[in-house]
């Protein structure tokens, strides 16, 4: 479950990053508006955690151009106001759902859960490459020889390459989205990660094999 977070308190955001990766979700974390509008017009999330006052466009803007733009994807709205008024215009303007801070975080993931639900129902759980599928909702990987659950950044780094396997993805684009810039994990983690998944391909007789290309990056290849 991949979650756009866009909030411009630093400490604040980092924080319930690190919680929603605990939590097995991908998250890409911005701190403005502006930022937030970019990402949207070009990735694809489960769902948007929208802070009220952000700097350069302000969160309810965001909210109104991405349904404007024909975005469905489900919003939460985050605000240090609690007038009724304001709940009540952002539900207006198409939020799912609105949460006041400061909030505890198991609602926030309650209300996360919640957002997502009906969206995760409507569409199709599983990814495939090759003969190899995903269920993002279980965590099963499958190929012709059997199956594993995966543990959750085993989960995410291979989600991560099947929703671009074509693209090369970088090991600070893996350290960034499942162990977060202020982690104090060593890069060779990816490495070790890797690995693991390799192993696990192999066994389930995938023919999706993860590829490196030196200094750069990973990518997943197919064979024939």
């Amino acid at each position: 479950m991949r979650l756009l977070f866009a909030e411009d308190e630093r400490s604040l955001s980092r924080a319930i990053c690190a919680i929603l990766k605990k939590n097995n979700y991908s998250v890409d974390a911005v701190y403005n508006g502006a930022d937030a509008l970019d990402y949207l017009a070009t990735e694809n999330y489960d769902g948007v955690i929208l802070d009220v006052m952000m700097p350069k466009v302000d969160g309810f803007t965001v909210l109104k151009r991405m349904r404007e733009a024909g975005n469905r994807t489900p919003v939460l709205m985050l605000t240090a106001r609690s007038e009724i008024d304001d709940k009540v215009f952002g539900l207006d303007s198409g939020a799912n759902d609105y949460l006041t801070k400061p909030f505890d975080t198991k609602e926030l993931l309650a209300r996360i859960r919640v957002m997502t639900r009906q969206t995760a129902v409507q569409t199709d759980s599983k990814l495939a490459v090759g003969n190899l599928t995903l269920d993002v909702a279980t965590y099963d990987m499958k190929g012709p020889d059997g199956q594993f659950k995966l543990a959750g950044k085993e989960f995410q780094m291979l989600e991560m390459l099947m929703r671009n396997p074509k693209r090369l993805l970088s090991t600070d684009a893996f350290m960034d989205r499942i162990w977060g810039y202020d982690s104090e994990a060593e890069q060779n983690v990816v490495w070790v990660y890797i690995s693991y998944l390799r192993k696990k391909l192999e066994a389930v007789g995938a023919n999706v094999k993860i590829k490196a290309q030196r200094g750069v990056g990973y990518y997943l290849e197919v064979s024939e």
